[in-house]
Parts: structure tokens; sequence; C-alpha cells
């Protein structure tokens, strides 16, 4: 079996599996500053997940909605906004639950952070809690933290998903810093830490390499990925 993640920049992931489905998780190209391709690079969406509303998480999803038609997960409130602005194809589910897409197992878990939606007349709205997701594709099991801070009942999803591989924002200022992502990592018990949601800005202050230093020790590996980069298990 092999599993192929992409890391599209900030906190945008896209995943190629065994049997040759693609999902997007929060992809964000257009005006993204660290991005090497543009939503025109994408070649196929399957399944699009997302964390939470705002624009650096959400910012292709009108054009890759409409260009692939993919089923779109996020939490109801959010799906019940972006169905509005004419996204099809949407499941809402909430924190603790899950759907079976396809082969594809999404679980939504806890995250601490805030959603709101810039609405296309500039109004904003509020979209849901944010989420994290298990993803349990074909037989691969990944966690994608979206945006969070370091909570304990990480050590809970660890114990009842076992996850193999988390993304964990490691840039401080909106999210958990590195120190706390590689706390993270340790309850989690994942053999591997893709860093996500650092360098795009200057505000985002924590690297890979302070996030490798933390973990030094425990025997979990961080996957530093740039903008582009692959990764293959």
């Amino acid at each position: 079996m092999a599993i192929h993640f992409t890391f599209l920049g900030h906190a945008g992931v896209s995943v190629q599996t065994a049997s040759g489905k693609t999902i997007l998780i929060d992809p964000w190209l257009s005006g993204n500053p660290v991005a090497t391709q543009s939503v025109n690079d994408i070649a196929a969406c399957d399944l699009l997940l997302l964390t939470h509303a705002h624009g650096d998480h959400t910012g292709d999803v009108l054009t890759i909605a409409k260009k692939f038609r993919p089923v779109v997960v996020a939490i109801y409130d959010l799906t019940t906004l972006l169905g509005n602005m004419g996204v099809e194809n949407m499941v809402g589910i909430n924190k603790g639950g899950g759907v079976d897409i396809s082969g594809i197992r999404v679980t939504g878990t806890h995250a601490f952070h805030s959603s709101t939606l810039t609405m296309p007349d500039g109004t904003v709205a509020y979209a849901g809690e944010p989420m994290g997701f298990v993803v349990d594709a074909e037989g691969y099991r990944f966690y994608h933290a979206g945006d969070t801070a370091l909570f304990g009942d990480m050590e809970l999803i660890g114990k009842f998903h076992s996850p193999e591989l988390a993304f964990l924002p490691i840039g401080d200022h909106f999210t958990m810093n590195a120190r706390e992502a590689a706390y993270a990592a340790k309850l989690l018990g994942v053999k591997r830490v893709v860093p996500i949601h650092w360098g795009t800005f200057s505000l985002l202050t924590g690297t890979p390499a302070q996030l490798r230093e933390h973990l030094a020790g425990t025997g979990i590996e961080c996957v530093e990925l740039k903008p582009g980069q692959s990764l293959s298990l």
C-alpha cells in the first residue's frame, strides 16, 4: 500500500490514496505567498475537507468545488454557508461524528480556535466551531489538527484512533508553537509529524527546526516539507 502526501503550503495538504483518490485539506493557493503552484495546477479532487472557515484555509474552495464537484466535508454550520454560495455535494458533520465516503473514513475532532467566513457581500458570518480530522484513507490513518491550541484530549485522539502521522501547526501567534506541537505529538503517539501553518507570514515564528529540537529523543520523526514537496509511505 502506498499513500502520498503533498504539502501545498500553509495548512493545505493534498493526499493521493492507494486506489488513486485525491483528498484536499484546507486548500489555499490563490494569494498564498509561499505556494509553489496555483489552483489551476490542481488536477483532481474527490474529497475536500475543511477544518474551519478562515480564508487562509478555504480560499480556493469555490473554484475547486465548481471544477471537480468533490464531496465536501466540514462542520455543519460551514456547509450551510457554503451551500448558500453554490457549493454542492456537501456533508456536514460535527465533532466526534464521522462519515464513510468511498472507502475513506473521516472523523471530526475537537480544535481550539475560531471560525468565521467572509461572505460575498463582505459581511462576516459565524461558521461553527473549528475541527481537526482523523482520516482513515484505505487503511492508513492520519490526523490533521487544523488550527488549534494544544489540548490534553489529543491523548484521547491517539488512544481511540491511533493515527500514524499528524499534521500539526507550529507557527505560534494564532496556533500552538513548536514546543507545544512536540508535546501534542507525544500525546497522539504518532510515528511522524509534518509541521504546518508556519513561515507564511512574519507573525508565524515557529520553525520545523524548533519542532525537531523538541522532539529529540522521543523517537517521533519530524518530516519537514516545503510547499510542493511530497512524502510517500
